[in-house]
């Protein structure tokens, strides 16, 4: 419900398309109606066995001549709207995929993976070059749609989305992130996502 509260509270979204577990499309709809969303046009389809298949699945729900699609993450719960916002608008703008990102804290290592023992260090990228990846991801949609199309016949998988355009010789631009739009994966990030709303609670942002 955070994630698509974060998406609809969005102008520039007029349609939310929830990609639900085949198993469990009924639980999302009772669920999205026991929670008012202001009139937002809000639908729910049965995702597939994979992220890029659920995308897929997702896509086909959404009214042909649309022109921009966003793919956000549901473990992204708390992306603030202007996130949102800036990535819709550089689509908008002629971009034919968006990601927004931030800048590493940590340096990184590349290794050589190893099953036990010590992994020896293969060298040190630079760490200004580095963005860590958020969602949501903006895209052209017949462009986005084609993509999913070409990697369907040749069997590619991606991790995301824009790895989906950059596979086929598409642009993919960055746009500024946000440090609240972390993914909820552990249970840390379950702490910090509760004092994230209970700030907003506080301060009626949310």
């Amino acid at each position: 419900m955070h994630a698509v509260r974060a998406l609809a509270r969005s102008r520039a979204v007029g349609l939310v398309v929830v990609c639900a577990p085949p198993d469990g499309v009924a639980e999302v709809v009772a669920l999205l109606d026991s929670h008012g969303l202001d009139g937002k046009d809000v639908r729910v389809v049965p995702g597939g066995a994979s992220r890029q298949e659920s995308v897929r699945l997702g896509l086909a729900a959404i009214p042909a001549g649309t022109p921009v699609v966003l793919v956000h993450d549901a473990a992204r719960p708390l992306v603030p709207v202007e996130v949102v916002d800036a990535v819709a608008a550089a689509v908008r703008a002629g971009a034919e995929a968006v990601v927004p990102a931030v800048p590493l804290a940590d340096t990184v290592k590349r290794v050589e993976p190893q099953p036990a023992g010590p992994e020896p260090v293969l060298d040190t990228p630079d760490r200004s070059t580095l963005r860590a990846v958020q969602t949501p991801q903006g895209f052209d949609l017949a462009g986005l749609v084609a993509a999913h199309e070409k990697a369907v016949a040749e069997g590619v998988e991606v991790t995301d989305d824009a790895g989906l355009i950059e596979r086929f010789g598409g642009r993919v631009v960055v746009v500024p992130g946000h440090e609240e739009a972390f993914k909820v994966t552990r249970p840390l990030d379950l702490v910090l996502a509760e004092a994230v709303l209970a700030r907003r609670r506080a301060t009626d942002a949310y």
